[in-house]
């Protein structure tokens, strides 16, 4: 039997005239309205976007922004001096730091020089990236209240500090709805890292739909085994087999649904018929055969070596041509609270040629024009050292109150460099970004204007922005 909740639902007069009134109404008014996506939420999106598409590369553990994108010059007179307490002005500390007498500043040790046209500063640590600075719209003054990582990379994946919320990809499927029929909309993966630190732990709910219906939640590809978990037909099992079953269970399926209106019913039979279909799509889209030499070349010697940040980059320009919403990488091992004259350069060299590659490939395919590429961590790092101090080496803490991204495409304006942090990169002076309005920008980006953008639940009209008014940082655009 059904549980009694689910019948019920199922005999109220507002279920029966959503399946009638209401759907015959819904199906006129579609005649009436531009072309969408297949299962966008009508009304949607809300004006014209810049983007169709994002990719989202996550550096994970909070990369150093002073010594990567924040140019601190007057700091090179002030090593192993303290912060002064103006500066800290309070800010809570980490437990890591917290018990130290003593806050000593550590000066980038890494050269910097301007790129670009623009005159960007930049790292050495970042030669690749360099080449692509008049691409770039860099933004220096993102900031959070999160000072930890597991809150702090779920509010920037959910938009909020506490577990359950639906992610920023599941948040685009559930409203723009699906651009092609063989591939998920929204795909995560978790390329390996090259520093001897410790990563943090990624969770799935991290790309969870939480309380959006399954079907838009996002789907991992692995860099072992099958590339998705549960896709291939058990041995002895035949496709027509499988097709065959996968259509007695679809009737089945819609049976219940039409009994008792269970949206997440619709879910499962949406997700066994994409499943069949990912069966044929995902070989052709993990098989580089095609790609020419120079493409190879380009994202570097490891860009056919599978679970590798190039691996992964070439992959999501092959999803972004082949119409997926929303792709989304972790790239972890960025929490270097020490020895980052050695752990720094490693990441720097998995990300830098990839992540160049993979805005240079996106452009030369016209595809950057309407691809937003988004790279970040969840904060950035004190200016001050956690533990010792030499001029050889150092290390950092965690710092939420200010970090630098980039961004690349779909309008955004290119060697551009947005926000002024204080002489310690520690404190905003000019046009804070706080996380909610990233994410703002983000969904501006792809024609979703945030603070109109709702799903009900818990008795509450939900927002990835929360429930205050954001608004993005339209300075941005072209």
């Amino acid at each position: 039997m059904h549980p009694i909740p689910d019948f019920l639902a199922g005999q109220t007069r507002r279920a029966f005239l959503g399946k009638s009134a209401l759907g015959l109404g819904t199906a006129a008014l579609s005649t009436l309205l531009p072309a969408r996506a297949a299962g966008a939420i009508p009304g949607l999106p809300h004006f014209a976007p810049k983007a169709k598409r994002a990719i989202f590369l996550h550096m994970n553990g909070g990369p150093s922004q002073i010594d990567l994108f924040d140019y601190k010059p007057k700091l090179e007179d002030l090593f192993d001096k303290d912060l002064p307490e103006s500066v800290r002005n309070g800010q809570r500390l980490t437990t890591m730091t917290s018990g130290q007498k003593r806050f000593p500043l550590a000066p980038s040790k890494f050269k910097f020089e301007r790129r670009g046209k623009s005159g960007m500063w930049m790292s050495e640590l970042l030669p690749w990236t360099a080449k692509m600075a008049d691409e770039l719209t860099v933004v220096r003054t993102v900031n959070s209240e999160a000072i930890n990582h597991d809150p702090a990379v779920t509010y920037l994946c959910t938009g909020n500090q506490i577990p359950g919320k639906p992610s920023l990809g599941s948040w685009l499927s559930y409203g723009l709805g699906t651009m092609n029929k063989n591939l998920p909309d929204f795909v995560v993966m978790t390329p390996s890292w090259s520093s001897k630190t410790d990563a943090q732990a990624i969770y799935n709910r991290l790309w969870s739909s939480g309380f959006l219906p399954g079907k838009h939640q996002g789907v991992a590809l692995r860099s072992q085994g099958d590339p998705v978990l549960f896709l291939s037909n058990p041995d002895g099992v035949e496709p027509a087999t499988r097709r065959k079953m996968l259509d007695s269970l679809g009737k089945l399926n819609q049976q219940h649904f039409d009994e008792i209106a269970d949206l997440e019913t619709q879910t499962r039979i949406t997700q066994y018929e994409m499943a069949f279909r990912m069966q044929t799509s995902v070989p052709e889209l993990m098989d580089l055969s095609k790609e020419d030499k120079r493409t190879l070349a380009m994202y570097g010697p490891e860009a056919t070596k599978p679970g590798t940040f190039a691996a992964s980059c070439l992959l999501a320009r092959r999803l972004i041509e082949r119409d997926v919403r929303f792709v989304q990488l972790f790239h972890r091992g960025w929490d270097q609270h020490g020895n980052i004259a050695v752990d720094l350069p490693a990441q720097c060299r998995d990300v830098d040629q990839a992540g160049y590659a993979l805005v240079t490939d996106l452009k030369q395919r016209g595809l950057l024009k309407d691809t937003l590429v988004v790279w970040t961590g969840e904060f950035g790092r004190t200016v001050y050292c956690q533990g010792g101090l030499t001029k050889a080496n150092y290390g950092r803490d965690h710092h939420p109150r200010c970090w630098t991204m980039w961004m690349a495409g779909a309008g955004l304006k290119p060697g551009f460099v947005y926000g002024e942090t204080d002489d310690f990169s520690y404190n905003i002076t000019r046009d804070p970004v706080h996380l909610h309005e990233l994410n703002a920008t983000v969904l501006h980006s792809l024609g979703i204007d945030n603070n109109r953008f709702t799903a009900t639940a818990q008795g509450l009209d939900q927002r990835l922005t929360g429930v205050e008014e954001h608004h993005p940082v339209k300075a941005l655009f072209a």
